[in-house]
């Protein structure tokens, strides 16, 4: 991009361009009346007291005395404003108005949040969310991929959202021929999914180790010409193939995850070797502690004992070294790299780098150049929605956790690993229903009472409960399966399997009106549905034209008799993590 398309002339410094206004949080682009326009208009200035006009000039950097075309017309030579007579006193100027040079105010860090604080997750979300403010005039850097269904269409601000970070191995870019593997067509090496909650007190980021044995489904992708490959799917393989691989695009690894999971991501953010030098130059350098010296060929890693600070070269090599730490392999070496991530989050929120225009500028190009994401949060009011919604959280509640894994049992040689048969089920429960590993004070404590309180009173008898049951998106035949179970083992005779739903459902639900709540009731305690499940609205009538209860069986749904009950406290985790603790690398 040029100088122009960037708003900024290669004589003037980014720090004189963004001027914080005081009245709003916002800095705004002024620029003098020789510098370049840039082609993306400023936010508007509402009128000062005193001035004509709808205030707009002075917001887009006119100076006082002369006039300005509106958006609409076409440029032309500006109209001198009248002179004063020879003698007389200099004019005060209008009340609101600025003159050239006006005062700049030291702004305030909690201002400077306001529109950064996705600084506060790690490199690849907190960087392109603090970059916001410069954000509208690097649009054009950013990259995105279609990945069709495999991310939502939109970013929601009211629901819990998943994000998947990928860092790839590919070897693109100036100095990043030498490394191995340098023909990778940019395999999902580094892969973090970042869990927010609902009520934004907590975050949880999942590191998924690349040599972790999954099943990877078929995947459909965009080719250039518009049309839909679907790439096949190939079993009990490693997880980094599932991107790059025979032409598998970031929605694959997605796929791959909510397969492997049950988490569903909602979105991707993805970076190669070049946004860890880039980013944490563009910082000044990312804090970093080892207890022992290291020197490792392979990674280029060079650092003594102790504390020290990495940028460039050396930060990829310290998020890339394995053979030095551990047991020299892949789940000591994302250990490492959640430290490296939580330094980075640490030092951009309590930093200088928040209050300083032209490092948010060098970091929002750094950033916007280096990062892919999906349609759905490719647009800049997206990622600043984002970037609000993660600022929410405190550091002190992201806490960071590895897949819970165990050596392939398969393997004479140990090289991969399988998820741990009993310890990853709770933890990827835990995520899907939005419980924290932290302890927080949740803010829905009164919704979940509510929801408590609606499992509470009389019950029906099962022969009295009147329930058709509809398949919205749980596994073919399970309205059948469902039907049959009540009416076999649990003496709900009045059932009915109505087919499937018209629309698809990620939770189940059971929609009942009021003078069937001891019905709902019973059918929950039977079936082990949470209070969330049900559902107060209108009764339908069942085939013999008599009001009945509509069960929707949803993608959560795990089969006839296992019950629906969301887990409401985290289970124990040895090796966790969080944002706001210094740790050394071992």
């Amino acid at each position: 991009m040029d100088a122009q398309g960037r708003g900024r002339a290669d004589n003037i410094d980014p720090a004189d361009q963004w001027v914080l206004n005081p009245n709003t949080g916002e800095y705004e682009l002024r620029l003098g009346p020789s510098a370049p326009q840039s082609p993306i208009p400023g936010p508007r200035r509402p009128a000062s007291p005193g001035a004509g006009g709808d205030g707009a000039a002075e917001g887009r950097g006119a100076t006082p005395g002369r006039q300005q075309a509106s958006e609409t017309d076409t440029p032309a030579r500006a109209v001198p404003g009248p002179r004063r007579r020879r003698g007389a006193p200099p004019e005060e100027p209008l009340p609101g108005r600025r003159g050239r040079r006006p005062e700049k105010k030291k702004p305030k860090a909690k201002k400077i949040l306001l529109w950064t604080g996705g600084t506060m997750a790690f490199v690849l979300v907190g960087v392109c969310t603090a970059g916001y403010l410069v954000l509208k005039h690097l649009e054009g850097n950013v990259t995105t991929t279609d990945v069709g269904g495999a991310a939502k269409a939109n970013f929601s601000k009211d629901e819990a959202f998943n994000i998947l970070i990928i860092g790839t191995d590919k070897r693109t870019g100036k100095g990043n021929e030498g490394y191995g593997d340098k023909g990778s067509p940019g395999h999902a090496d580094t892969n973090v999914l970042l869990h927010v909650s609902k009520d934004r007190t907590n975050a949880t980021a999942l590191s998924i180790p690349r040599d972790l044995i999954v099943d990877i489904p078929d995947c459909p992708t965009k080719q250039p010409d518009g049309t839909t490959k679907i790439v096949p799917g190939t079993d009990h393989t490693r997880f980094n193939v599932s991107l790059g691989q025979d032409g598998r695009d970031p929605g694959c690894a997605m796929l791959t995850v909510k397969a492997a999971t049950g988490i569903v991501p909602d979105h991707f953010m993805m970076a190669d070797f070049n946004a860890v030098k880039t980013l944490t130059t563009a910082v000044g350098g990312v804090d970093v502690c080892l207890k022992n010296a290291v020197k490792d060929k392979d990674s280029r890693l060079d650092l003594p004992a102790g504390p020290s600070k990495v940028e460039g070269e050396q930060a990829l090599a310290f998020v890339r070294a394995r053979k030095a730490w551990g047991n020299k392999g892949d789940l000591d070496r994302i250990k490492v790299q959640q430290q490296f991530l939580s330094s980075l989050m640490r030092q951009m929120a309590s930093g200088d780098t928040l209050t300083d225009p032209a490092k948010l500028y060098d970091l929002a190009d750094a950033a916007t150049k280096a990062l892919t994401v999906d349609t759905g949060i490719g647009k800049v009011s997206t990622l600043k929605d984002v970037a609000l919604e993660l600022k929410k959280v405190p550091t002190k509640n992201i806490t960071f956790l590895t897949v819970p894994v165990i050596d392939n049992p398969a393997e004479t040689v140990k090289a991969t690993v399988v998820l741990h048969p009993t310890d990853a089920r709770p933890v990827f429960d835990a995520i899907a229903n939005d419980v924290s590993f932290t302890q927080v004070k949740k803010k829905e404590k009164a919704a979940k009472n509510a929801e408590a309180a609606r499992l509470k009173g009389t019950q029906s008898e099962a022969s009295e409960v009147r329930v058709r049951i509809l398949n919205g998106g749980a596994v073919s035949g399970a309205a059948q399966d469902t039907l049959v179970w009540l009416q076999t083992t649990q003496g709900v005779s009045k059932s009915e399997n109505e087919g499937n739903a018209p629309r698809k459902l990620s939770k189940t639900t059971l929609e009942y009106d009021a003078d069937q709540a001891p019905q709902a009731r019973k059918l929950a305690a039977l079936m082990g549905l949470p209070g969330s499940a049900l559902k107060l609205g209108e009764s339908v009538t069942n085939s013999q034209g008599l009001p009945t209860m509509t069960l929707t069986l949803g993608k959560d749904f795990k089969g006839a008799g296992v019950p629906l009950v969301a887990p409401t406290k985290p289970p124990e985790i040895k090796e966790k993590s969080t944002a706001d603790k210094v740790e050394c690398a071992s």
